[in-house]
């Protein structure tokens, strides 16, 4: 690293100093990219890859042509959002955003990633609305009370992610990346605190941080489905970068009653989530949007979103909402076979996931009780969720 500046002060304009900067930054960075190594092709690897992973998104997305049509600057940065996919073939997306405009930057490719799992048009546009005024389906007062529907109190949990314009997506960050990116939250973090609806406080992870929770601490926040799992043994994340430095820079916020949580360095910068037993799906709703609302409120904090696809994630499959919305219920009759495959064959056309208590992959609950969950995130509001 140099320090470039212009050498003349006297008998030259301001306006030709600043010019003259640009100007020479300009040839410099030309000479230093034809000095650089020349970046590894990846087209013969993928295209040996290809044929035994036919589901994996990320491969399926690349074109030879416009991979070759990129600087080396921009194929070193496609490639760096592709590695995971790459290096676990396996994977069924495969590929993560490592900046805030990688979506857009590398448009082309992400476009069809898109049009592959979310089943819309390359060319579709997002558009985020958290009113529910006017949505098809909503009962006459507003309110989505389940209680209506003949239902007790159920657990509901609604989760948006957002990343910070300020910084890289969790794939490309530093360790001191990450530790700066938790140190900035703690502002928003106090403003919450000194709030009585939310209170509570945050608790690090990050060793020799001031608000550092041991591992004892840590694993009880864990077991009370608080705290994420430790995210060094997940081979997809680690080979995306977003694993790495685990648990430097990570860690969560929890409000007094314990029903509003901030996780901080998982996958995305941030995953805000509001929880509650109860009947009336509104309010985890308006609450977490309150919560957003005072978090982006924030001076010098901002969300990275994408002109024409909504909030930014790492994972594609996130991008636009970024939201989740669940509930736990119990169907004893439709999973007396031991499986939700009856569950699922109602669901499914709704756009509804059916899953386990722990997560995709994981078994229903004994007593039948499932996970409930619209399935899409992006092209569609966040009222419609």
């Amino acid at each position: 690293t140099v320090d470039i500046s212009p050498s003349a002060r006297f008998c030259i304009k301001e306006c030709e100093i600043i010019t003259a900067l640009y100007l020479g930054i300009e040839k410099l960075k030309a000479a230093e990219d034809a000095l650089a190594p020349p970046v590894e092709d990846i087209t013969p690897r993928l295209a040996a890859l290809s044929p035994d992973h036919p589901d994996n998104i990320c491969l399926s997305s690349f074109d030879p042509a416009y991979y070759a049509s990129l600087s080396n600057e921009d194929k070193a940065g496609l490639e760096r959002c592709m590695r995971s996919g790459i290096e676990n073939p396996d994977s069924s997306m495969g590929c993560y955003a490592c900046q805030p405009e990688d979506y857009d930057r590398f448009k082309p490719f992400f476009s069809k990633a898109l049009a592959k799992y979310h089943g819309v048009p390359e060319d579709a546009k997002h558009v985020n609305d958290w009113s529910l005024e006017g949505v098809e389906g909503l009962p006459a007062d507003g309110g989505l009370d389940i209680a209506k529907l003949g239902l007790p109190e159920l657990s509901m949990r609604v989760r948006v992610g957002r990343n910070l314009k300020a910084f890289p997506l969790p794939g490309a960050m530093t360790k001191q990346q990450r530790c700066d990116m938790e140190n900035f939250m703690l502002g928003a973090f106090a403003k919450l605190i000194a709030m009585p609806e939310y209170g509570g406080k945050y608790c690090s992870f990050t060793p020799g941080h001031p608000n550092y929770v041991d591992a004892a601490e840590y694993q009880k926040l864990v077991d009370a489905h608080i705290a994420f799992k430790d995210m060094s043994a997940d081979k997809y994340l680690l080979s995306a970068g977003i694993a790495q430095d685990w648990p430097h820079g990570r860690g969560v916020y929890v409000s007094e009653d314990r029903g509003f949580i901030i996780w901080v360095g998982e996958e995305d910068h941030l995953r805000i989530m509001c929880m509650e037993k109860g009947t009336v799906l509104n309010k985890v709703f308006d609450r977490l949007k309150a919560a957003l609302d005072v978090v982006n409120g924030i001076e010098g904090l901002e969300f990275a979103i994408s002109p024409d696809y909504g909030v930014v994630t790492s994972c594609p499959t996130n991008l636009g909402t970024g939201m989740r919305a669940s509930l736990h219920i119990q169907l004893p009759y439709l999973t007396a076979d031991g499986t939700d495959a009856k569950a699922k064959a109602i669901a499914t056309p709704l756009g509804l996931s059916v899953r386990g208590l722990g997560g995709e992959h994981t078994p229903i609950g004994a007593d039948g009780t499932v996970d409930i969950s619209p399935s899409a995130r992006f092209c569609i509001k966040e009222c419609e969720i």
